[in-house]
């Protein structure tokens, strides 16, 4: 006989990810997602905020998550989160898991009959792992979504320049004619500037920040320009088609390797899916063989080859652009 379990168990865990999220949408509102038409920066500037006012706040925001990482376990998700911008404080993101496991532990309760032991392990797992899992999720689309952006960013700049405009009259262009993330990234770096910091240093914080080499890219084509003079139109037309032609190259080492890396994760995720059925279909299948001194040994061995293919097989399809 079929057992719900394993089905209440994922639904559990999908409803801990709409619960995050939810939580993330109404406490900060629809403008801090990256669907939405107005960037968020200059929604925040039309109800009256003031541009300083703003400015902190974005700053905090996007700079508390790599000023946090020295926080017990938070180092592991601090890193996913800078780069997602999670507006949550790290301290606010900690309770956000804690809040998420309550739910788990509550919806395990009602919907199974583990013990409480498992229930406990089960619900910390679902709340940390659905936690992680959403800011994994928000940082990798908010980096791909930049990275797609970049290009057309840098070709609007080398247009403002070109018909006059200084390059901080450009950025301030590029915040208000893209949409974000890249907007509010670079309506920063125009705020920034405006209230005195240099422009060569702004672009280099957010390149660390966001750990792209594109970016890295622009902030030293822009500093050596500084320092050396140079038309800086003609050095970012060069930079936005070296950014482009990168751009096309990884989308089609993504596309010749697609096929790998879903050999792999269907590989990889088969003996899980397969243990998973048997327990579902016959409980009792291992009860022959579970009380000999050399299965949990086995069950260890498994484990391990399993996590090493996983790491293998990440390793060759992880193609560096």
């Amino acid at each position: 006989m079929l057992s719900a379990e394993p089905i209440i168990y994922g639904l559990i865990f999908v409803g801990v990810l709409v619960l995050v999220n939810g939580a993330y949408l109404v406490i900060f509102g629809k403008s801090i997602s990256l669907s939405n038409k107005v960037n968020r920066r200059l929604e925040m500037l039309e109800k009256g905020t003031r541009r300083e006012d703003v400015l902190a706040q974005l700053r905090k925001e996007m700079d508390q998550h790599m000023n946090s990482r020295s926080l017990p376990l938070y180092s592991l998700l601090a890193d996913k989160a800078q780069k997602a911008a999670i507006a949550f404080t790290p301290q606010q993101l900690m309770m956000v898991m804690a809040g998420a496991s309550v739910f788990a532990f509550v919806g395990l309760t009602v919907g199974t009959e583990a013990t409480t032991p498992i229930k406990a392990v089960m619900s910390v797992a679902m709340g940390v792992g659905g936690v992680f899992m959403w800011v994994s999720s928000k940082a990798k689309k908010r980096l791909t979504m930049i990275e797609e952006q970049l290009p057309d960013a840098v070709e609007l700049m080398v247009r403002s320049l070109r018909v006059g405009h200084p390059f901080s009259s450009a950025i301030t262009i590029v915040s208000k004619e893209i949409k974000d993330p890249l907007a509010t990234e670079f309506g920063i770096i125009a705020d920034e500037a405006a209230y005195g910091r240099d422009m060569g240093e702004a672009l280099k914080h957010m390149a660390e920040r966001l750990d792209m080499q594109d970016m890295r890219f622009l902030a030293v084509a822009v500093a050596i320009q500084q320092q050396a003079g140079g038309n800086l139109a003609e050095i970012l037309d060069g930079l936005a088609k070296v950014i482009r032609a990168r751009f096309r190259l990884f989308r089609r080492v993504k596309a010749i390797t697609a096929e790998a890396q879903w050999s792999g994760k269907f590989l990889s995720a088969f003996p899980i899916m397969a243990l998973i059925f048997i327990q579902v279909a016959k409980p009792d299948y291992y009860d022959g063989v579970i009380d000999h001194p050399w299965f949990i040994p086995a069950c260890f061995i498994v484990g391990i080859m399993l996590a090493l293919n996983m790491i293998v097989m990440r390793m060759l399809v992880n193609i560096k652009v």
